[in-house]
């Protein structure tokens, strides 16, 4: 029986949006354990939904017998990858190694690093940090024509409003990089996101000039939504990967919301569900899209794999007590707090409290004290998941839930927190 290669697994994801030689690509990794390496640039303290693409590939080509080298990119972190929005703001050196330290711990978990194809950290700021301008451009800088460094898309749209050589140059350090780890380590393959092509391809053609070598790279597609737009936006902001930036909560909730149009295709990049288990989730969806089966499973999958399964069971006893259906008092205060903030939670000053009615009104549950009245009479309003039968109702510090929060609830689906601080 055949070894599946590898590849095979990767395009049915639809995770190769571009590779080099796709044929020498596919014998080169059904030949034995080739050395791969990815960067991540830590230009945000975190990272995000973009880079968990790069870091669940390169987990999928180690769980297949490869060897991964994760690259953190002290070096180029400092500059930073041109993008079309225009140039970004520089960070000091002491910042761009904490922030390193910290993309360092994000990817670690979910690698190997023991076994015959055990995983390798580096920093790229290791082999550039001492390396004199001189040689750079002439071990280097001679091999890159500025006529194919001005074709590239990002540069050409960012020739009219100005871009600075510090960008502009970036094509050069990440294919240094490439050119290093093919020196040291002998890897031989290289992929990243698919605005990362012409750095990708650039590496390769280094290693070939320089070295006379051969050299793979693939890149994966940019994951949009179903309109084409980006995907890595929630209400409040990008979709890290770090707890502290974007709640398990917020982060499961995301996912829960995928279209329907979309979810098969999540699944395939973000799970290591099987084609099997992924195919009947998409009939599944397809023939009773309201039961949301392939969402449901999509959020617990990616969720457990960012954030544990702790925080999958969390997240859904959190949404299910704000429903009614459960216990707020057991469910953990910053989930709590996460998931009321995510309704968009409204603060009140501590001190005597407003009346039921007054809180229904300031939470957005109602328009006037005068329907909140008549919510309260027609036996709709709830605090805490307890029926309010008295218009009148004054909550206490006592009625507080998870230390500060008040829920409020108007009929099964409309909840609100009010926070008082």
């Amino acid at each position: 029986m055949t070894t599946p290669n590898v590849l095979d697994e990767l395009e049915w994801r639809g995770l190769v949006a571009h590779s080099t030689d796709r044929d020498a690509l596919r014998a080169a990794l059904g030949e034995g354990s080739v050395k791969f390496y990815v960067g991540f640039d830590p230009t945000a303290p975190s990272l995000h939904m973009g880079n968990l693409v790069q870091i669940l590939t390169a987990k999928r080509l180690q769980e297949a017998g490869h060897t991964p080298y994760a690259l953190v990119g002290g070096a180029t972190g400092m500059i930073g990858d041109p993008r079309e929005s225009g140039e970004r703001t520089l960070n000091s050196l002491d910042l761009v190694k904490e922030w390193v330290e910290r993309v360092r711990g994000q990817i670690e978990p979910f690698l190997s690093f023991e076994g015959s194809n055990a995983a390798t950290m580096v920093n790229n700021y290791d082999w550039t940090a001492s390396l004199s301008t001189i040689d750079f451009l002439r071990d280097i800088g001679k091999h890159f024509p500025v006529n194919r460094m001005l074709a590239r898309d990002v540069v050409k749209s960012r020739l009219e409003a100005g871009i600075s050589y510090t960008e502009f140059s970036y094509v050069l350090l990440q294919s240094m990089d490439y050119l290093e780890l093919h020196r040291q380590h002998g890897v031989t393959l290289q992929f990243g996101g698919s605005d990362q092509w012409g750095n990708l391809t650039g590496g390769v053609e280094l290693i070939r000039r320089a070295d006379g070598g051969k050299a793979h790279a693939f890149a994966t597609p940019l994951i949009t939504k179903a309109d084409g737009t980006k995907y890595g936006k929630t209400e409040g902001g990008a979709l890290w990967l770090d707890a502290d930036m974007l709640s398990p909560y917020g982060f499961h909730q995301f996912w829960l919301n995928a279209e329907d149009e979309k979810v098969g295709e999540l699944l395939k990049v973000f799970t290591f569900l099987t084609r099997e288990e992924i195919e009947d989730l998409e009939q599944q969806t397809a023939d009773k899209p309201f039961l949301r089966a392939g969402q449901k499973r999509l959020a617990d999958e990616v969720t457990a794999l960012v954030h544990g399964q702790h925080e999958v069971e969390q997240a859904k006893a959190a949404a299910a007590a704000l429903f009614g259906g459960g216990d707020l008092a057991s469910i953990k205060p910053d989930t709590l707090g996460a998931a009321l903030r995510e309704a968009g939670g409204t603060t009140v000053p501590a001190g005597e409290l407003p009346g039921i009615l007054d809180l229904l009104v300031t939470a957005g549950l109602a328009k006037s004290k005068g329907e909140a009245r008549r919510t309260v009479a027609e036996g709709g309003a709830y605090l805490n998941n307890v029926r309010v039968e008295d218009p009148e109702l004054q909550p206490t510090e006592a009625d507080l839930v998870a230390g500060s929060w008040l829920v409020l609830r108007r009929g099964k689906k409309n909840f609100a927190g009010i926070e008082v601080a």
